[in-house]
């Protein structure tokens, strides 16, 4: 009965693995085991089940209820093809914690909305941020470790920014921590980064569109093969999670949906106008100095003018 049991945990957790398209190493880091342990379980060779508590945190990540582990085949099967009954989930665990939960979540790639520009895997680069001086040893590591996955060529990452924040980086002198040489650097570590790379991609968008205002107000990441989304609130790092299937939807067709390109840059072109920005700075040239560059060389002055006051751009042009 004993083994019967084992064999169909085993088999259970190989089914989690197709279906989610997930390797084992990326499970390893699920459950917090070494991949050779994990090995020997899937391949039959461990002496022992797995444990509960080992269930428990594939249950946990998955959203599934303990139950999938002695369920009828029947149940088993609908279960794993179910959308998640939970919709909202809050992982309050320090900084540290949502940086572990972060890198959990995003080890095979990331679609997401930053909040601000540039993300601080690039900006960490170049400067610290005050803050960062405070925070524990541990998440600092963590921090570290997320930035190299981040950089590496091969990792995937598909970046949204506003073109509000990326005016901010440029031009904000109230609140803006960069000095114009960092400015430059890290547009010359980004651009060099996602330019011709089929790993990378960088889109810029209008946050003042109707339906998405302030869309970009909290980190987003959108994980589309396990139908949910979670947030990254300034206050203490808390993580929301959201997996409610037709919000996700929602969300993602919004980015994604070829009729929405006239409110969105695609990544060739973004790459062309994060260049112009960089050649600006470089030169010391104004807000509108690069707003008519933008008009008269792009097909995105209508982008860049919803996120500029009218009565700025009228006393500039």
């Amino acid at each position: 009965m004993g083994h019967d049991m084992k064999a169909t945990t085993i088999a259970r957790i190989q089914a989690i693995l197709k279906r989610y398209g997930i390797s084992i190493s990326h499970f390893s880091q699920i459950i917090g085991k070494d991949r050779r342990t994990l090995a020997s379980w899937l391949h039959g060779k461990a002496q022992k089940d797995i444990s509960l508590t080992t269930k428990a945190r594939i249950c946990e990540f998955f959203r599934y209820p303990m139950s999938i582990w002695t369920c009828s085949d029947t149940d088993f099967i609908a279960l794993l093809e179910s959308i998640p009954t939970q919709d909202i989930r809050i992982i309050d665990e320090g900084y540290a914690g949502s940086l572990r939960y972060m890198l959990t979540q995003e080890i095979n790639g990331r679609f997401v909305v930053q909040p601000r520009f540039p993300a601080p895997a690039y900006r960490d680069l170049i400067t610290q941020l005050p803050q960062n001086t405070t925070i524990s040893y541990e998440a600092k590591l963590l921090m570290q470790e997320r930035s190299k996955k981040i950089l590496d060529y091969h990792f995937k990452s598909t970046e949204w920014y506003s073109i509000e924040s990326l005016l901010y980086f440029g031009f904000c002198a109230i609140g803006n921590p960069y000095t114009q040489r960092q400015k430059i650097l890290i547009l010359e570590n980004l651009y060099k980064l996602f330019f011709n790379n089929p790993n990378k991609q960088l889109y810029l968008f209008d946050s003042t569109a109707d339906g998405i205002f302030n869309i970009d107000m909290n980190y987003m990441s959108i994980i589309k093969e396990r139908n949910f989304i979670f947030f990254r609130l300034p206050i203490n790092a808390l993580i929301v999670e959201i997996a409610n299937a037709n919000f996700v939807h929602t969300i993602y067709h919004y980015f994604t949906i070829k009729t929405n390109n006239t409110k969105h840059i695609q990544p060739a072109d973004s790459l062309i106008i994060i260049a112009s920005l960089l050649e600006s700075i470089q030169h010391n040239e104004t807000l509108m100095q690069f707003y008519n560059k933008i008009r008269e060389q792009t097909a995105y002055a209508g982008l860049f003018a919803s996120n500029i006051a009218e009565e700025y751009r009228s006393k500039n042009i």
